[in-house]
């Protein structure tokens, strides 16, 4: 193998490793006259040419476009960059053939394959829900990051990292961007939750919670400041509705979601859980912990009750509901 061969190689993995999104780029055929050989290559990014060479810059752009689709879509193409007077872009079989008034007017085939960076997933939390999820997404081929407020790292054997500070800007820091993120801080930090998700410029961004308090969360979020678009497009409530009350069992269905958004499916429309709340009880009655236990995990299922249904319960401590949020009128919690 050329020292040429073994540095492209290097610098191919030096990207998986960075989980830089990049495509290999490779000359299949060629007709004269062209600059470049069949079996000629290059890494090209977002950006532009890393390494390699595949022809001059008649056929950068066209590459440079395609690669931008390839990465979009996971989806590995053929390109034909030959000689058209109309510069026109058609789709011949499975080729995409792009027309190039160069004055060269050589013909160059091209194969691109898109290398992804890993799908991640990090969870944002120390509730039992987060730990459900840290387990069982590496199970699904994600690995997992959890960001959680002063917490033990040992709640998380499956994680590959966790990080002790839901800071915005200390998450912002440390995340590479890209990721499915998921808020599972069932009513403790649910707001410093939501920022640290919107810090980590995540692909999308999961909320375990109802639609009620996610409406909430999301007018205080944006009357703080942060950006109205990235708020609108948080997801929540989150899951697949499949009838989940455990936290494992909403882990499940939350991650069937996350799974779904990873190969670009459509999640379907959430359907309001329509049934009574499990257990019901007067102001003058305190719950037993067996209905306490139903009634928590009904309410953190991601098919929301309706709001009617829905009883506030347990408020969080002052210290860890920013002034704009108590402002922005009454909520739910313990998840919801």
């Amino acid at each position: 193998m050329s020292t040429a061969s073994i540095d492209f190689l290097q610098a191919a993995l030096r990207l998986q490793q960075q989980d830089r999104p990049h495509a290999i780029v490779t000359v299949l055929r060629v007709q004269p006259p062209a600059s470049a050989r069949p079996g000629d290559k290059a890494l090209v990014t977002a950006e532009g040419i890393e390494l390699g060479w595949i022809g001059g810059g008649c056929s950068q752009p066209a590459v440079l476009k395609t690669v931008r689709l390839a990465l979009a879509d996971g989806r590995a193409r053929v390109v034909r960059i030959a000689p058209s007077s109309e510069g026109e872009v058609r789709e011949l079989d499975d080729v995409l053939e792009f027309g190039m008034s160069c004055h060269s007017g050589g013909t160059v085939e091209l194969f691109v394959d898109p290398m992804l960076a890993r799908a991640r997933l990090t969870v944002v939390g120390d509730s039992p829900l987060a730990v459900a999820l840290s387990s069982l997404g590496p199970r699904v081929g994600l690995p997992v990051t959890v960001v959680a407020h002063a917490t033990d790292a040992a709640r998380f054997p499956d994680a590959e990292r966790v990080l002790d500070s839901d800071d915005a800007a200390a998450v912002a820091q440390a995340l590479t961007p890209g990721s499915f993120v998921v808020v599972a801080t069932q009513g403790r930090r649910d707001v410093q939750g939501l920022r640290a998700a919107l810090a980590a410029r995540a692909r999308q961004v999961f909320f375990v919670a109802s639609h009620r308090k996610a409406q909430v969360l999301k007018a205080a979020l944006v009357e703080a400041g942060e950006d109205a678009a990235a708020v609108a497009a948080i997801v929540a409530p989150a899951g697949q509705p499949i009838g989940a009350q455990t936290p494992e069992e909403i882990a499940l269905s939350v991650l069937a979601a996350v799974v779904a958004a990873r190969r670009g499916q459509e999640a379907p429309a959430q359907v309001p859980n329509l049934t009574p709340t499990p257990v019901q009880t007067s102001a003058a009655q305190e719950p037993s912990p067996r209905a306490e236990h139903a009634a928590a995990a009904a309410a953190s299922a991601p098919s929301a009750l309706p709001a009617q249904a829905e009883t506030p319960a347990c408020p969080p401590a002052a210290d860890e509901v920013p002034e704009f949020v108590v402002r922005a009128g009454p909520m739910s919690c313990c998840g919801m």
